[in-house]
């Protein structure tokens, strides 16, 4: 299986983009699915943690991530916090793109260019889930990226429909006989 590249952070921001854009005149104030984050805010955080992800890629930090964060303007229409997820997406797929294959960057320990962009993607992908739980629209993340998300970050999920698994893995359900997580980690950080 190929890992995830900034060819899948594309993919899945497109995918993101074109779930909620159809839905940016609703009202972004409620909660996202069962977060305590509204839709908005949780949009938001979707831009941050992208630009932390490409700060981390282009800076190369080996202990800490780097001391900046992203604002967003309180009063920005979703349509713009969606601009703003899609310009920072962009921002991390440029910066994996064009990172040496052997790039180490810190996340919670040493790691490299797949486990950033499989963040990123599973960041884009389980957000977006998120918010058409909290706006009332049927969604589901893709199963091909789902199952590189899967791979990448918890090489020890169940067998099972990729999307729900994911889903699983990160607490947003149950899973056959298995109740929904109440904590949870992903594997991003390798062994140099």
């Amino acid at each position: 299986m190929r890992y995830l590249d900034d060819q899948d952070i594309d993919k899945a921001v497109a995918e993101m983009a074109g779930v909620l854009g159809a839905h940016d005149t609703q009202d972004w104030s409620v909660p996202a699915g069962s977060l305590e984050w509204s839709c908005w805010t949780t949009a938001a955080h979707i831009a941050h943690d992208l630009l932390a992800y490409a700060g981390q890629v282009a800076g190369r930090p080996t202990g800490a991530y780097l001391p900046f964060d992203l604002a967003v303007r309180p009063d920005t229409a979703p349509r713009e916090v969606l601009q703003v997820v899609t310009a920072c997406a962009g921002l991390l797929s440029s910066a994996l793109a064009t990172a040496d294959p052997g790039l180490r960057a810190w996340h919670w320990g040493p790691c490299d260019r797949t486990g950033f962009a499989a963040m990123g993607v599973a960041e884009i992908l389980l957000h977006t889930y998120d918010i058409t739980q909290g706006l009332g629209v049927p969604w589901l993340p893709p199963a091909p990226l789902s199952t590189k998300v899967l791979y990448r970050l918890f090489p020890d999920a169940p067998p099972g429909d990729p999307a729900q698994v994911l889903l699983w893995c990160t607490g947003r359900g149950e899973l056959g006989d298995r109740p929904r997580r109440a904590s949870w980690s992903w594997q991003a950080a390798v062994s140099d």
